[in-house]
């Protein structure tokens, strides 16, 4: 009896170990893909604005630094 026990176990273990095991997959490759696509299509349509938004943040750290480097007087 107790080898008919272990033997199913055995099978439960081997049943439930092929189950849980990961295959390689698309899923990842595909998501990697259309995130890079949509941040394309972000940059093109939002050129301008980007630029913008760069320049201001380029400019107010530019001041930042110079204001940190001579020495800020209050």
């Amino acid at each position: 009896m107790r080898e008919i026990v272990r033997k199913m176990e055995r099978g439960i273990r081997k049943i439930v170990k092929s189950g849980c095991r990961q295959e390689p997959g698309i899923d990842g490759i595909l998501v990697t893909v259309g995130l890079c696509v949509i941040a394309l299509l972000l940059c093109v349509v939002m050129k301008d604005s980007l630029k913008v938004f760069i320049e201001t943040i380029v400019g107010a750290m530019t001041t930042e630094a110079q204001n940190i480097l001579t020495g800020v007087r209050p």
